[in-house]
């Protein structure tokens, strides 16, 4: 595998707020240079639908800051000006308990849900509250990132590693793994996301586990980490230069930190599910968003310059290779972890004994204003 594709810093590095897209620029290529293109003409199609529904559209969206996907929200706004969307950022888990909520007692607010939590999509179909939709491009979404039914589809493609200082890489990145982390430089500098906190962190603990056995972890341990919920903590601890790594997560770690897979190790990639629910007040709106999300344009310059594009026809970023051409992960891996429910509670109490319970505010929401039905219009 080429060096390049080892320090990930730059190119994933808004992977988690995005604070470094041009929203302007973006909304500007969406309705300027391509305004011809048939998905655009389709888009425009959902866009006078949605007008015509009220023009409005609540999305609950997994993440772990407050305004995470703020400038995804502006971007769509100022593509579609007419339109009120409702963008609502809390962990995955939280989203996945107010919508089942919602749904048992009648009052649903979220039209469309995108979260990492992959076995809700599954049993949400099965249950039948999804609405089969194919948004724009759905041909063009690779298999393992879409139900062969259109009743959800991927968004993006996330993935979690290492990330360290760059002082201590070796001279090949690759070779880079997490035994070293092992090493007395790392004491007390390594800061940690619990990974009881979050199944997707939890999945990437797994992998490193089953590689070196319950051992590790108990050394990890020794080395007296620093534990935070929310991924983007840990990437900015490394980023400040306070700390010098963190083990399963990802982010912008510049300047001190960046993003490295080992060539020895797997790691955890999986797919971001998107899906609109049967009884969703804003059907069309969210159409128009999930549509609007899985186009060419919108996937090459909003998704594609931190992550990749569940496209074919959509380039990784620069510095990435395409997903596929990585053998020591597989997406559908973490789906697979996630829909055993019972065997994920297990492994999650036993990784609880070594790093004790999860403590502090929730990062998505941590003033706790959110409650049961945010994004209500």
């Amino acid at each position: 595998m080429k060096q390049k594709t080892k320090l990930i810093g730059a190119a994933l590095a808004t992977a988690l707020t995005l604070t470094t897209v041009s929203t302007t620029a973006m909304a500007d290529t969406a309705a300027h240079r391509h305004p011809f293109t048939s998905e655009q003409d389709q888009l425009n199609a959902l866009y006078r639908q949605a007008k015509a529904e009220g023009g409005k559209v609540t999305v609950y969206m997994g993440g772990d800051m407050p305004g995470q996907w703020d400038a995804l929200a502006a971007t769509f706004q100022q593509r579609f000006p007419d339109m009120k969307l409702n963008l609502v950022t809390d962990l995955s888990k939280y989203h996945d308990a107010r919508i089942d909520n919602q749904l048992a007692t009648g009052h649903l607010v979220a039209d469309a849900a995108i979260l990492q939590t992959t076995q809700d999509f599954d049993r949400w179909k099965k249950q039948g509250d999804l609405l089969k939709y194919k948004p724009v491009g759905w041909d063009k979404v690779f298999p393992n990132a879409k139900d062969k039914d259109g009743y959800y589809t991927g968004v993006f493609y996330g993935a979690f590693s290492y990330i360290v200082n760059t002082r201590q890489l070796p001279a090949k990145p690759g070779n880079f793994k997490g035994t070293d982390l092992l090493k007395p430089a790392y004491k007390n500098k390594l800061i940690l996301t619990y990974p009881n906190d979050d199944d997707a962190v939890l999945f990437g603990y797994k992998q490193i586990i089953d590689e070196y056995g319950w051992d590790y972890l108990a050394k990890l341990v020794e080395q007296n980490p620093k534990l935070i919920r929310g991924v983007p903590g840990s990437a900015a601890g490394v980023a400040s230069g306070d700390y010098l790594a963190s083990i399963a997560v990802g982010g912008d770690a510049r300047p001190n930190g960046t993003q490295v897979f080992s060539d020895s190790e797997r790691f955890n990639s999986w797919v971001q599910r998107g899906a609109i629910f049967k009884n969703a007040p804003h059907k069309a709106g969210a159409k128009l968003f999930l549509s609007w999300l899985n186009s060419e344009s919108t996937q090459e310059h909003a998704i594609a310059t931190w992550t990749w594009s569940v496209r074919k026809d959509v380039a990784p970023p620069a510095g990435l290779e395409p997903l596929a051409s990585y053998k020591n992960t597989n997406p559908k891996a973490f789906a697979r972890f996630m829909a055993d429910r019972d065997a994920v509670e297990r492994f999650r109490s036993q990784v609880e004994l070594y790093v004790g319970q999860v403590k502090g505010a929730d990062p998505g929401d941590p003033q706790g204003t959110l409650g049961r039905y945010p994004g209500a219009f």
